[in-house]
């Protein structure tokens, strides 16, 4: 053993003499290789050396990983323990021997060193990560550097030793891939030992409401095992009720600028610690302290997050009342954090942007972690000459041609009755006959009369089969296309068209019977479609008083017109007709009564002149 320790120690670079040494010393079967029961007595050899090692150096006072390190001589500069583990990471790496074997070396090395040494055992494995990194190297030993990461935490002061856990952390981070389920909590279980103890029962001469101390206190409780909160309502009424006090003690005491400013937290980061002390004495100075409400309100939004988060199973699943409350207690919260000096309303932007952050993990944990890596996509390499065109469709796009390709390949399409077929109107309006009834409730946004191709087929429909409805689209819009049977009751009465006076006077005519004057029934034809053109005040003024000045002179006893003069005046008629410029101006007089123009029946007071000729 001796022996052996002086040759795989002996200065210069590992790869001078590692594998040389191992072969004299072990004899192996195969010239670059060990086999298993080789490789295990190799490593009860270095185990062994290992453990001598340590005992003297701990018997000579100095630290382990500087033992057997000369000033004097610059090549044996490095300590005797450093320069082992070299030699055995490149025979690992080399793959000579078994890859896991520096691993158990790493961990029996901590387990033999004080806290004080394992910092510089640790600040070799963090030298070294790279190459202990590697995937030939890790796949052997990974389970065995997580136990030791994992007993060296367990050994740390989670408050004396901050900086210490959080290089741990950080190399487990660094050191095992994003994917790795190992270090992910799965099952969401939740560190219920860590338990925050207070004082029970009011000390002597205390000047401070005691009764708010257990209350502020009582709050760590709940933030320690968020899931209670969802199982049991009771816990929940205990948990709003409380911090409604705090909250409200928070707001009556605001923090001025100056308080903010002599607790600077980014002056005292080195000495922050995790946990706050409890004592009842302290609660006045605690209540003044910035970093103190913002370490309570933070631990508020976090279990908030948690909460509306949704669960695994019926019971984590928080109920609508649950969700109200939560949302006004995270309004105040928010608002004391931004209140909260220095720099209150930078302070809620970082927090939110974390929370924010954190739910992504919230779903890859629930979603199994499923693995960030992707496998790169193979380039196929296109050679200049054989690139492919674009797509050149037969009919202009891809749906055309689409199309027409199915109409090809079934022909039966192309002759089914059903292919064009068009529904009547009262079909196809009855959905906005049901959105015009006020008894549906439906809002005005989502009519169908805002849909415009809908509005338009709907038209196109009218102006085939009811020539009469869609008349009503200039003065009612495409609610009045509307056929009135679909209509309910009370919007029929709206759109339904009133029955005319000209419409009444032929209903008159027929039951007396009596055929029209030959003169009248000319002057009704001429006039009939002057009334049925919208008015135009200053365009018809002109042309109306000449027909009227035609025919009351017809009447009044002149010379009857001419088959050339009447030929000549029905040809002006139709062109003004055709132009659209026969407008009468408004309300006539007809025997003391207003007759309105621009109604079906073409009414005039020329024909008024001549019932009353007659």
């Amino acid at each position: 053993m001796e022996e052996f320790k002086k040759a795989i120690l002996q200065p210069g670079p590992p790869e001078n003499f590692a594998l040389q040494t191992v072969q004299e010393f072990i004899k192996p079967q195969r010239q670059t290789k060990l086999v298993q029961d080789e490789n295990q007595l190799l490593e009860n050899m270095l185990r062994t050396l290992l453990q001598e090692l340590v005992s003297s150096a701990a018997q000579s006072g100095e630290p382990i990983m500087q033992y057997g390190q000369s000033i004097d001589n610059e090549e044996s500069s490095q300590g005797l323990i450093p320069h082992l583990l070299d030699v055995v990471l490149y025979l690992c790496q080399r793959e000579h021997i078994e890859g896991g074997m520096i691993f158990q070396l790493l961990e029996d090395l901590t387990e033999m060193s004080t806290m004080r040494n394992c910092k510089d055992v640790f600040g070799y494995i963090e030298g070294k990560q790279d190459i202990l990194g590697k995937q030939e190297l890790f796949a052997r030993g990974k389970l065995v550097m997580l136990r030791t990461c994992n007993q060296l935490l367990r050994r740390l002061s989670k408050a004396n030793d901050v900086v210490f856990c959080g290089r741990i952390l950080m190399f487990l981070a660094h050191f095992f891939p994003l994917s790795e389920r190992s270090a992910v909590n799965i099952k969401g279980v939740f560190n219920t030992s860590n338990e925050t103890k207070y004082e029970k029962d009011p000390p002597e001469g205390i000047s401070i409401d005691f009764n708010y101390y257990k209350t502020l206190w009582s709050l760590q409780e709940f933030f320690c095992n968020p899931a209670s909160l969802t199982v049991s309502p009771a816990k929940w009424q205990k948990y709003t009720s409380s911090l409604k006090v705090v909250l409200d003690t928070f707001e009556a005491q605001p923090l001025s600028e100056e308080e903010g400013d002599a607790n600077n937290l980014e002056e005292e980061a080195a000495s922050f610690n995790i946990k706050y002390l409890t004592s009842s004495n302290l609660m006045g100075l605690e209540l003044k302290d910035p970093s103190f409400r913002r370490h309570v309100l933070v631990q508020c939004l976090i279990l908030f997050d948690y909460l509306k988060a949704p669960g695994k199973t019926d019971k984590d699943v928080t109920s609508e009342t649950m969700k109200e409350e939560i949302k006004s207690c995270e309004e105040r919260v928010k608002k004391l954090l931004e209140m909260t000096p220095p720099k209150g309303k930078d302070f809620l932007r970082k927090i939110e942007h974390i929370i924010e952050r954190e739910k992504n993990w919230v779903w890859w944990k629930r979603d199994g972690c499923p693995p960030f890596e992707k496998q790169p996509a193979e380039k196929k390499s296109v050679q200049e000459g054989n690139r492919k065109r674009r797509p050149r469709w037969r009919l202009g796009n891809k749906e055309l041609s689409q199309l027409w390709k199915w109409a090809d390949q079934n022909p039966n399409a192309l002759t089914d009755p059903q292919r064009v077929r068009t529904p009547s109107i009262t079909e196809y309006w009855k959905p906005l006959a049901e959105d015009m009834d006020p008894a549906a409730g439906i809002e005005a946004e989502y009519h169908h009369k805002n849909n415009r191709v809908y509005c338009w087929k709907g038209l196109r429909f009218s102006a085939r089969q009811d020539l009469e409805g869609f008349s009503k689209f200039t003065d009612l819009g495409v609610e009045g296309v509307v056929p009135l049977e679909i209509l309910a009751p009370d919007v029929r009465s709206k759109y339904q068209a009133k029955p005319s006076d000209r419409s009444k006077r032929a209903k008159k005519e027929e039951a007396k019977g009596g055929p029209q004057p030959p003169e009248e029934a000319q002057a009704a034809s001429e006039n009939d479609g002057e009334g049925a053109r919208p008015v135009d005040v200053e365009a018809s003024a002109a042309p109306m008083e000449t027909d009227a000045a035609t025919v009351n002179t017809s009447q009044d006893g002149g010379s009857p017109p001419t088959p050339e003069e009447e030929q000549k005046q029905n040809s002006d008629t139709d062109v003004g007709q055709e132009a659209g410029q026969l407008e009468t101006d408004g309300p006539l007089e007809q025997d003391g009564e207003a007759v309105e123009t621009g109604t079906g029946d073409g009414e005039t007071d020329a024909e008024a002149d001549i019932e009353a000729v007659s």
